[in-house]
């Protein structure tokens, strides 16, 4: 088939959404699709056999586009359609894939050429504007509306969690839906980068080599709870007073307002900021620490950084909300309640029993080798897409 896949976010950039969009092209073209990729004007250009990426002009001023709802993605949503149309009138495909809000884009052009898509439904639109924007609550029943509009009309949905799955199956009992988890990023044990050489970068001068290590790895947006989580960690201080807070990711201006943050509660020195770091970097860093924490306040999908967590061999703290719990249980995890001293008291005590640490370690990467690795995801995958290239066929007939 020819598919074409709407990507509305830059691509390709190591994070979240960009990181599934190259597995889903890859998996795509190694089932023999020929594909065509429409996405933002911003993003590393990525060789993958079978793929042309086509992106949309530059609008105006835009540029440095960050995850989530922003003014800046709907001016390039606007651009994608216009260049979506384009290519629709000179192309013909068979299926469209469409993740996020491309959907609705997705839905406009099967009005116009028939083209059947699928919902690629990485969070649910309507959740997470009105998380952004608590003034929408007012709309968001006809938010929630035009959602189920796009899952109804699609082909089949393709969900990266439960909570997604059950939105999914409750806006369209009838529409197909399979759930596809991300996977860990870390290489199999046994296996060396390319290069023969380490990738792992040092920790700050300041982070001896026996100092515990609280570490974060994950962009910097508000929902993921940096505030929280540097709050809490002054409580951690308190009863800790060696440990040191490693936070890796993040654009410069939001590890400046976290690091003033820092300085504002009088810890700056044990809180350090890394910046970015290649996906090559992350086994060694996630080793070093001695506990891994993802301090999300909001979302239904599981954030990605979670897979690779559980496989490093690290114990893992979270929050107690489902973005979490639909994957961690107090078996793979230590969760808390969303709040500083709660999170500040469970790295205490974390941080302070090395044998708790070894087994939720344990059992989380017995867990994730089980049911997270690429090998479970080309499975999942196969089967949902087996469905719907049958199905987008009896559209043809």
């Amino acid at each position: 088939m020819r598919i074409l896949v709407l990507a509305p976010h830059p691509f390709f950039q190591a994070r979240g959404t960009p990181m599934a969009v190259k597995t889903i092209l890859e998996f795509l073209t190694a089932r023999g699709h020929e594909i065509d990729l429409l996405t933002f004007h911003e993003g590393e250009n990525v060789e993958i056999a079978n793929c042309r990426i086509h992106r949309i002009a530059r609008p105006f001023w835009i540029r440095n586009i960050r995850p989530g709802f922003s003014i800046k993605k709907v001016v390039c949503d606007a651009f994608m359609f216009a260049k979506c149309l384009r290519m629709m009138r000179t192309n013909r495909y068979d299926l469209i894939h469409a993740v996020e809000e491309s959907a609705f884009i997705a839905a406009a052009m099967q009005s116009i050429s028939g083209t059947p898509y699928v919902y690629d439904m990485d969070s649910s639109l309507a959740e997470q504007l009105v998380d952004a924007y608590p003034g929408l609550q007012f709309a968001f029943s006809a938010l929630r509306r035009c959602e189920a509009l796009a899952v109804r009309q699609s082909l089949g949905v393709l969900t990266v969690c439960a909570a997604l799955e059950d939105v999914a199956h409750g806006h369209a009992p009838g529409t197909p839906v399979g759930r596809v988890e991300d996977t860990t990023l870390l290489a199999p044990a046994g296996s060396h980068s390319g290069n023969g050489q380490s990738a792992d970068p040092p920790l700050p001068a300041a982070v001896g080599s026996q100092s515990p290590v609280v570490m974060y790895v994950g962009n910097l947006e508000h929902y993921q709870g940096i505030g929280l989580l540097i709050d809490g960690f002054q409580h951690t201080l308190a009863r800790v007073p060696a440990a040191h807070l490693v936070i890796v990711g993040g654009l410069d201006d939001d590890i400046e307002r976290y690091r003033r943050r820092a300085q504002h509660l009088g810890i700056a020195t044990r809180v350090h900021f890394l910046g970015p770091r290649p996906v090559a970097s992350l086994d060694g860093l996630l080793k070093r620490a001695d506990v891994l924490v993802s301090p999300r306040l909001k979302g239904l999908n599981t954030p990605m950084k979670i897979y690779s967590y559980l496989d490093s061999g690290t114990a893992v703290l979270a929050t107690r909300l489902r973005t979490h719990t639909q994957v961690l249980d107090d078996r793979t995890a230590y969760l808390v309640a969303p709040e500083p001293q709660a999170l500040g008291e469970g790295l205490v005590h974390l941080l302070s029993d090395p044998g708790l640490r070894s087994r939720l370690a344990t059992e989380a990467k017995a867990y994730v080798q089980q049911e997270f690795t690429p090998e479970a995801a080309h499975r999942k995958l196969t089967s949902f897409y087996t469905m719907i290239e049958s199905k987008a066929a009896g559209t043809k007939a």
